[in-house]
């Protein structure tokens, strides 16, 4: 099990502000001292309620989804991912997904399966089936499009947490994230490091 999002999924960054590896780029997290790190995860562990639409509460939630993306893209990279566990309840989760999303396909994700109106009133009761039995359900994390590709402007979108986990944990089960095993493996571009373009 790993750590994934502080943050609901309520407030992504608004309007107007530029796409997340963009502004992850622009403020230069990599020199992010320990200072400001406490500093923000204090933030984090506030309601987002008391938050509004705050840039540095935005900016402190793309740093986490853009970390924990990295983290995730090096698991599946270094460890074959059939093997992965990712929470205590893996085995209900993928369960309950299939019997609700059956013909879902997990390998490139249309994002219309996830956002639309008809996706939402689909998603809405599978997700809050799992409040309580999985911790932050309903935060905010970045989800791969296409199962073969990197973290990326263009492949990534927004998805609450038991998204991510019902999705990743199909994608690992049925053999999609092999690919990306194989290239981390074999030394290719994308192993270690290289999870976000």
């Amino acid at each position: 099990m790993f750590p994934l999002s502080p943050r609901p999924l309520r407030s992504p960054p608004g309007p107007g502000a530029p796409p997340l590896p963009a502004a992850m780029a622009a403020t230069g997290l990599a020199g992010l001292g320990p200072g400001e790190a406490a500093a923000a995860a204090q933030a984090l562990a506030l309601p987002a309620e008391s938050f509004g639409n705050d840039p540095r509460v935005e900016l402190a939630w793309a740093m986490k989804a853009h970390q924990h993306a990295q983290v995730y893209f090096n698991l599946i990279s270094s460890v074959e991912p059939k093997f992965l566990k990712l929470t205590q309840v893996d085995e209900r989760i993928y369960e309950e997904f299939r019997r609700t999303f059956r013909n879902l396909r997990v390998d490139v994700l249309d994002p219309e399966e996830l956002k639309s109106e008809a996706a939402k009133e689909k998603w809405r009761p599978f997700c809050l089936s799992f409040e309580g039995l999985v911790e932050d359900f309903n935060f905010g994390t970045l989800l791969r499009l296409d199962s073969r590709g990197e973290y990326s402007e263009e492949n990534s979108i927004l998805a609450t947490r038991i998204q991510f986990l019902a999705i990743e944990i199909a994608r690992n089960r049925e053999g999609c994230n092999e690919h990306v095993h194989g290239r981390g493996r074999d030394g290719g571009e994308g192993a270690r490091g290289g999870a976000l373009k």
